[in-house]
């Protein structure tokens, strides 16, 4: 929290700081108008964490805000507006994730960021296929035991209807 405040000190940001009874803290920034913003930070174990909205018109404000969603790893949605369109940018973790324009007519996709190497990990990470093939193997060793020691023709005969479907299951899996 200490950094977040002498991010807009340094910038020579004016600010107010109040300090809740419960460890949360207000941070009330003022703009070119005067006009007050307020940030709640609640405290969360050794987390401040800020919800809410606000809007901020000072070019200098803007610009730290951003720095510190960054800087921060901070989560946030963020519409810059012009005349005829607005820019709608969406944070995760400090990081821009997607970049909309809209407009009255219009919603148009500028940015997205696709995670493709994380996409890929995960993939090749996912072994649900192995562990059924493993499954399958030891019921179909189960079942050839229990038909090895069974005499009785009708039960054998329900005993290979299923060692069929296992091994058919068996063979799309490896293939």
């Amino acid at each position: 929290m200490a950094m977040f405040i002498q991010m807009f000190v340094d910038h020579e940001a004016a600010l107010q700081i109040k300090v809740l009874e419960n460890g949360s803290q207000e941070v009330v920034l003022k703009d070119d108008s005067e006009e007050e913003i307020l940030l709640s930070f609640e405290k969360h174990a050794n987390l401040y964490v800020c919800q809410g909205t606000c809007r901020i018109t000072n070019k200098n404000l803007v610009n730290l805000m951003r720095k510190a969603v960054s800087t921060f790893k901070g989560d946030a949605i963020v519409h810059r507006i012009y005349p005829t369109y607005t820019m709608v940018y969406t944070y995760k973790h400090g990081a821009v994730v997607q970049i909309v324009e809209k407009s009255e007519t219009s919603e148009k996709v500028v940015f997205e960021y696709k995670d493709t190497i994380g996409q890929l990990e995960q993939l090749f990470q996912r072994n649900e296929v192995e562990h059924e093939i493993r499954m399958i193997k030891e019921q179909i060793n189960a079942m050839l035991d229990l038909r090895n020691d069974m005499q009785e023709p009708a039960i054998r005969e329900q005993i290979d209807e299923r060692l069929h479907k296992l091994t058919h299951r068996l063979f799309v899996l490896e293939a």
